[in-house]
């Protein structure tokens, strides 16, 4: 739209994309520097004097090891007091009584400290520490879990604490699996099942005569409209 000059021309300046782009410059850099303040997990960055941390205790069958183990995971707070703040896990720490696995558990918790430390995502720990079997056998938990082997274990404990940090969601099952779970949960305790040994306390009340799940490495498959289905996580073969 043409505009009139009612004033007296004393002066005029060529307007070229230069001069826009010089103008345009100094609030990117300034949104650049805004960006690089974020402070994000990698080496470089230095512990600080005092990191928050919890304590998980596991307590395995006798003859893998008497005593139980202690592990400790120390988070650190990125970017503390600021809308980008962040909590990730730093480091790890296993203590025992048992010295028979000193040399392997200083060894993985260096390196899974050392992955900590290194920044990213971080969760693909779980998965490898689980995929761990122990060649003289696993063991199985209350609740009727099985663990496949004690750094699966470890793996466990990892991912409990990376869902209670925000870093990881906990699986969990939508309404109508909820209620179907509850319901043939109802069923099997009202109706009489086999005699089989039982693999100890069942805190979930899961039937005795289930077998293990592959998903969830719980033993609460069972037989649902000639459907092996899992009561713990609702895994199906039929979909």
């Amino acid at each position: 739209m043409p505009t009139k000059i009612e004033k007296k021309i004393v002066g005029y300046q060529v307007e070229s994309s230069t001069n826009t782009q010089q103008a345009e410059a100094p609030a990117a850099q300034i949104e650049r520097t805004d960006r690089a303040d974020i402070i994000h997990m990698h080496e470089s960055v230095k512990r600080p004097e005092m990191l928050i941390g919890s304590t998980y205790k596991v307590k395995t069958p006798s003859d893998i090891s008497e005593h139980s183990l202690y592990i400790t995971i120390n988070d650190i707070i990125l970017n503390e007091g600021t809308e980008h703040e962040l909590r990730r896990p730093f480091e790890v720490f296993i203590n025992s009584k048992n010295m028979e696995h000193f040399q392997w558990i200083v060894a993985l918790t260096r390196i899974i400290s050392a992955v900590f430390r290194k920044g990213g995502d971080v969760t693909f720990l779980v998965e490898e520490l689980r995929s761990v079997f122990d060649p003289r056998g696993g063991y199985w938990k209350r609740g009727g879990k099985y663990m496949p082997s004690l750094v699966a274990e470890i793996g466990d404990v990892i991912e409990r604490h990376l869902i209670s940090i925000g870093l990881m969601k906990a699986p969990e099952l939508d309404e109508h699996q909820k209620q179907l779970m509850d319901a043939k949960r109802e069923e099997f305790s009202l109706s009489p099942s086999p005699a089989s040994d039982d693999v100890g306390d069942d805190e979930n009340n899961f039937p005795s005569n289930a077998e293990l799940c592959k998903k969830c490495h719980t033993k609460a498959v069972v037989v649902l409209d000639n459907c092996a289905t899992c009561l713990n996580c609702g895994n199906s073969k039929c979909g």
